[in-house]
């Protein structure tokens, strides 16, 4: 069977069950995983520049609305004709942590809790970890917990 013989759209593989697709031929696996990190790229770029035509064309407008209500982010509406287009800037706030832990420490130097009022998560770099010598990492054992992330499979022929 040529290459060519094996091509499944897109609409092919929405239309199959998850068991009709791994039966497929290992070389059909291979095109269909191939061919869709072609299109979710071509997605993603189409996506992209379809956003900045939007921005280039309401952008302006929309954030007018957003300011004449006297806000500077969340959501407005607007027309275009027909054309109805729900505009959304949300608020993205980064805080300076080097600043932060100098605060922090001026709360707990005052004789306060500084959980009331930063939210603190530690944690340690897995790699920090794994090159520790064994009496220390027994210390962290009993608060470190492992869990599986989402698998990921790359498929390739022998011919690749």
């Amino acid at each position: 069977m040529a290459m060519n013989d094996l091509t499944i759209f897109p609409a092919d593989i929405a239309e199959m069950s998850v068991s009709q697709l791994a039966a497929l031929p290992p070389e059909q696996k291979a095109e269909i995983d191939k061919n869709l990190d072609a299109a979710i790229d071509w997605l993603k770029k189409a996506r992209t520049k379809f956003d900045a035509a939007l921005d280039a064309a309401y952008g302006e407008q929309a954030r007018a609305a957003l300011r004449e209500s006297g806000r500077d982010f969340g959501t407005a509406h607007i027309s275009d004709g027909p054309l109805h287009l729900k505009f959304e800037l949300p608020k993205k706030v980064s805080w300076n942590q080097q600043q932060l832990t100098e605060i922090a420490e001026r709360i707990v130097a005052s004789g306060e809790k500084v959980e009331g009022y930063l939210d603190i998560k530690l944690s340690v770099s897995e790699s920090r970890y794994t090159n520790w010598p064994p009496a220390l990492q027994q210390q962290f054992a009993a608060a470190r917990t492992v869990d599986c992330g989402k698998p990921s499979f790359t498929p390739s022929l022998d011919s690749e």
